[in-house]
This record gives C-alpha cells, structure tokens and sequence, in this order.
C-alpha cells in the first residue's frame, strides 16, 4: 500500500497523475470536535496506480496536490462530492477541483434511483464488495495499518470503473449535458460561503415575532464566529435550545444573564452574548429581519400538484432518471400555479422530458389512465 508522507513523494505522484486523464479521489476527514472539517487522508487513483497521501505526516505540504486539484487537464472523480469539495475549497482558498464529475450524479441519469451510496454502486456496476470493518475508524490516528490503507483506496480503485462505466452509459444515451448541468450547480464555490449573518435561518423557530428575529440572529452570528475562531463545534459554544431560550427572556446585562441557571458561559462569552442582544434590541422596526410566511397553494391547486407529482414518477421511470434530478415539489407546485414558471423543470433537457406533459396535462391535451395495471399517460388531443 503507497502512503505519501513526504512533500517530494507528493510531488513526483501528482506529477505522474497530471499525465492522466482523470483522477479518482476520496477523503477521510473528523468533524465531529472541531468546526472544520480536519482532513486525516486523501486517496486518489490514475489508470495506473493509487495512492493514500497522509496531510498529517510532518512537514508534508499539500501544495502539490492542490495543484492537481486546480488543474483543468485532468478530470476529478468523485462519489457525492459535497463535502470533499468543501474540504479542497477551504484549502483552496475559495476555490475548488475543477472539471469534476460525480458518480452519485451520474448514477442519477443512468437508472439507479434517488443518492444511490457508492456501495451500491460497488456491488452493481464494478461487482465487487466492499470491506465495511473501517467505515467508523478514527483516521486522525497514527499508524494508520495496512488494513486501513487497504480499505480507504479501495474507495477510490473500485470508483475507476464506476466512473467508466457510468460515463459510457451517459455518452450512449447523449446524456452528458445532463450531467454537467447538475455538476456545476453543486460545484459552485458560492454554495460553501457560510456567512455568520445568516447562520440564524438553519435554526428550528416557533415564532415569527419580528424582534425575538433579530435578538436570534445576533447570538447565530456571535456563537457562530466563535465556533470558527474556536474551531469547535456550534454546539459546544452554545446550544440550540439555550440560544432561542436567551432570546426569549432578552437579558440586557451579565447579571441578569448569569441568572438563569442553565446558562454556563464564560465572562467574554457572558458579555458578547449580552451584547448581541443589546444590538438587536436597538435595531429600528423597519429594519427587523421578517420570516416569510410559506403561501398556501390556492383551493383546488393540490390535486393538480398531486397529478404532476404523479406524471413526473411516469416520465423519469420511462426515461430511467431520478426524479429529483427533474423537479422538486416547489417546482411542480410552481408549474400548476403558472405556464411560465421560473424553474428549471420548465427549461432545457427538463423541459422535454417532463415540462411540456406537465403543461399539456394542465391544458386538457393529456391525461392519466391506468393500463396493464400501470400508471400511463393518454392523449387526448383528438377527442371531444
């Protein structure tokens, strides 16, 4: 098993690797005491060899494999891709690998149904199985054993033929455009820009009390800056239920915050808290931040949501595509409530395999029949 622990070992495999024409890559990281995300190993495999680089290792620089990263030349292969994309744009800078392609995407446009996992696609597409013993391993510990190595590459040795495979079935089928539509809405580096301002609205809110709105969003800027200079986990700055009971009782001073017997915070953490809330209540009305109430569809509009929602299923199990790929709920509620809705099921590649039947059957043109004991859509263009 290679393991990369020196810059120059690094730097000699990216080399060799910018030679190929894509790169498979994975990353093992922990999060679950820290804020960000400490990245432990990355596996990456060419046509021809893999190997396990260790950002651990003394001294090692990953410059060289940011490079590879940031180099246009070679694909960058990857199984749902989030959250090793944040990890490269934070090192990055802002940045991240570019081209890419996901598996779990392409999956999607290739008939295996809605996130397929990536042992899933191990058993079906590359035939083989994959070794479950390491899934919950600490990967920040040292020595990593061959073991180890062994089960993280093959994480990325198994991805090499998913991804060819994958890749030939979307040319076949002339879906490529498909995929790289979807590629680059989840490969905007806009998507991992977490402003401290608006960490409030991942928060579970009972009330829409304008105030009590902008008191929360103080303390969900303040807990979450902290959790990033601190490098800790928003929890352990703060809880959830102990940040929304703050807002609630409003308190203006220490003392008055040092009351209540929940609250365990240290003497900056005490005075910045009361501070957040000081702010928000001197936030003029006009200025308070307002949670849109959701629109109730207008009477009637449901069931034409459900028949959508029902000739959507037809339509993506017919052309084997994921229906989440296609429209979401708020699109099709958007489509029964206007022809010229602003979404993407109504444009492009979307548009020809669902839109233009979800506004023909609004329209009269089509309908819903049951044939063979089966869903189907019927035309009703030529009868009266």
């Amino acid at each position: 098993m290679q393991l990369v622990t020196t810059t120059a070992d690094l730097a000699a495999l990216c080399l060799r690797l910018a030679r190929e024409p894509y790169v498979t890559v994975d990353t093992e990281f922990m999060r679950d005491r820290t804020y960000w995300p400490k990245l432990c190993l990355v596996q990456l495999a060419g046509e021809r060899e893999a190997a396990a680089v260790d950002p651990l290792a003394p001294g090692i620089d990953l410059g060289p494999l940011l490079e590879l990263m940031a180099d246009e030349r070679v694909l960058k292969v990857f199984h749902a891709c989030r959250q090793d994309l944040e990890i490269f744009w934070l090192s990055m800078k802002g940045r991240v690998p570019k081209p890419i392609f996901d598996t779990q995407v392409a999956a999607m446009v290739c008939g295996f149904g809605e996130e397929v996992a990536y042992e899933t696609l191990v058993q079906k597409v590359a035939k083989a199985r994959l070794d479950k013993s390491f899934r919950f391993t600490d990967w920040s510990k040292r020595p990593l054993t061959e073991a180890q190595l062994r089960y993280a590459l093959s994480d990325v040795t198994h991805l090499r033929v998913i991804y060819e495979q994958l890749a030939s079935r979307i040319d076949a089928a002339g879906r490529r455009a498909w995929v790289e539509e979807e590629l680059a809405r989840i490969a905007d580096p806009a998507l991992f820009e977490q402003p401290p301002e608006e960490a409030w609205r991942r928060l579970k809110l009972r009330t829409r009390d304008p105030r009590f709105l902008a008191i929360v969003q103080k303390l969900a800027a303040w807990r979450e800056r902290t959790a990033q200079a601190r490098d800790l986990p928003r929890q352990r700055v703060l809880r959830d239920d102990l940040l929304l009971e703050i807002a609630a009782h409003k308190p203006r001073t220490v003392e008055e915050l040092r009351g209540h017997e929940r609250i365990s915070l240290d003497r900056a953490s005490l005075a910045a808290v009361v501070a957040a809330v000081n702010e928000a209540l001197a936030i003029p009305a006009s200025d308070l931040p307002e949670l849109v109430e959701p629109s109730e569809l207008p009477r009637g509009i449901g069931p034409l949501v459900d028949m959508l929602r029902l000739l959507l299923k037809i339509c993506c199990e017919e052309a084997d595509v994921a229906q989440r790929m296609v429209a979401s709920t708020a699109d099709l509620e958007a489509i029964a409530m206007d022809d010229e809705a602003p979404v993407p099921a109504l444009s492009g590649w979307r548009r020809e395999l669902f839109g233009e039947a979800a506004l023909a059957l609004k329209q009269g043109r089509i309908g819903l029949v049951v044939k063979d004991r089966r869903p189907a859509i019927l035309s009703l263009a030529n009868r009266g």
